[in-house]
C-alpha cells in the first residue's frame, strides 16, 4: 500500500510564487508516489483571520483553481475543504481536551506571529490552539507523512506529542506523522523576508505580467552594493536566492561569477529573472483560464474529493470514540 500525505493551505488570500515552489510543485510530485489528501483550510483562516470573512469563498474557489493549474490530478489526489467534514471538528475537541496549555505556548510561531502582525488581534483560543486543529488535520485521515519547510517543524512535532499522548491513554490508534521536507523550505519576497501574502511582498501566481515585472523591479539586492561597478555577494543577495529557485543551473552559475566581478549589475540580474518568471507562469495563467470558464468542474472536484475524505474521516472517529468511550 502507498503511505499517506497530508497537507492543506489557508485561503487567506492569493497564492504566490512562493506557495508554488516551496509547496505546490513538490505535491504534484507526492501524489505520484503517495495516497495524497490536500485540503482547503479555511478553518485554519479564520485563526488569524476571523474578523473579516468576505472573501474567504472567492479565495477558496482561486486556491482549488491554483492547484489544478499547477498539476494537482483529483484522479490521483483526494482534494476537498475542510470545513465540509465536520469530523475535523470533533477530533479537534477531544485532542484538545489532553494538550498541556504549555505545550501551545511554545510553539515558535505563536510569538512570532504576535509580534510581526500588529493590525490583528491574535491573542485568542483559536490562534493559541492552532496547532491542535492542524493535529486532527493529520490525524483524522492517519497520515503517515506530512510534507513541511524546516520552520513548520515545531507544529508537526507538536502533532507527533499528541499522537503519542492520545495512544499512550486510549490505546494505538494514530500513527506518528513523519516529516518529507520540501526542497524549497523558504521562498524569498521583494523586500528580502519570506514571501507572505501577510508581509505584501509576494509574486502572485495570478498576477499580469506587467505586475510581476513592476514588483520585481523593485526587489531588494545586495545592499553593499551601491554602484554598478561594486562587486556583488550572490549569497546575501534576495534576488540572486529567489532565482536559484527557479533559474537554469548554468545561467545560477555565471551570474553568481559575474556578480562577483561586478561583469553584471543588479537591473541586468533583475531583466532574467523576470523573462524567466513570466515563462513559467504563462502557461499556468493560461490553464487558470481555462478552469475559471468551467465552475461545474471545480464543483465536482471538491464534491468528489469530500467524499473520499468522508469515508476515512468517518471511520477514525468511529475508532477514537471506541477507544475514548463515549
Amino acid at each position: 500500500m502507498k503511505g499517506r500525505v497530508l497537507s492543506g493551505m489557508q485561503p487567506s488570500g492569493k497564492l504566490h510564487l512562493g506557495n508554488l515552489f516551496g509547496a505546490l510543485q513538490n505535491w504534484v510530485r507526492l501524489q505520484e508516489e503517495y495516497d495524497c489528501f490536500y485540503f482547503i483550510a479555511d478553518w485554519h483562516a479564520l485563526t488569524s483571520n476571523y474578523a473579516d470573512v468576505s472573501e474567504i469563498r472567492s479565495n477558496i474557489k482561486d486556491i482549488l483553481i491554483d492547484w489544478l493549474a499547477a498539476g494537482l490530478d483529483p484522479k490521483k489526489s483526494t482534494i476537498f475543504i475542510q470545513s465540509r467534514l465536520p469530523e475535523h471538528a470533533e477530533l479537534h475537541l477531544l485532542l484538545s481536551m489532553i494538550t498541556p496549555l504549555p505545550w501551545l505556548e511554545r510553539v515558535p510561531t505563536y510569538k512570532e506571529k504576535q509580534d510581526e502582525i500588529k493590525d490583528r488581534d491574535l491573542c485568542t483560543y483559536g490562534f493559541l490552539g492552532y496547532p491542535v486543529l492542524q493535529a486532527a488535520d493529520i490525524l483524522i485521515y492517519r497520515a503517515g507523512y506530512v510534507p513541511v519547510g524546516v520552520d513548520q517543524l515545531p507544529h508537526l512535532e507538536i502533532t507527533r506529542e499528541i499522537t503519542r499522548r492520545f495512544n499512550n491513554f486510549y490505546g494505538h490508534i494514530f500513527p506518528e506523522p513523519q516529516a518529507l521536507l520540501t526542497e524549497y523550505p523558504k521562498i524569498i519576497g521583494i523586500d528580502g523576508r519570506k514571501m507572505s501574502k501577510s508581509y505584501g511582498n509576494a509574486v502572485f501566481l495570478s498576477d499580469i505580467p506587467e505586475e510581476v515585472e513592476r514588483k520585481m523591479k523593485i526587489m531588494i539586492t545586495d545592499p553593499a552594493r551601491a554602484r554598478r561597478t561594486d562587486p556583488g555577494n550572490p549569497d546575501v543577495c534576495p534576488l540572486h536566492s529567489l532565482h536559484k529557485v527557479f533559474g537554469k543551473k548554468d545561467d545560477i552559475e555565471r551570474i553568481d561569477r559575474n556578480c562577483r566581478d561586478a561583469s553584471i549589475g543588479c537591473t541586468d540580474h533583475k531583466d532574467m529573472l523576470i523573462k524567466e518568471a513570466l515563462a513559467i507562469l504563462k502557461p499556468f495563467s493560461e490553464k487558470r483560464k481555462e478552469l475559471e470558464a468551467r465552475p461545474d468542474q471545480l464543483d465536482k472536484v471538491i464534491a468528489s474529493g469530500v467524499e473520499k475524505a468522508k469515508a476515512v474521516a468517518s471511520e477514525t472517529m468511529a475508532m477514537v470514540r471506541e477507544a475514548m468511550k463515549i
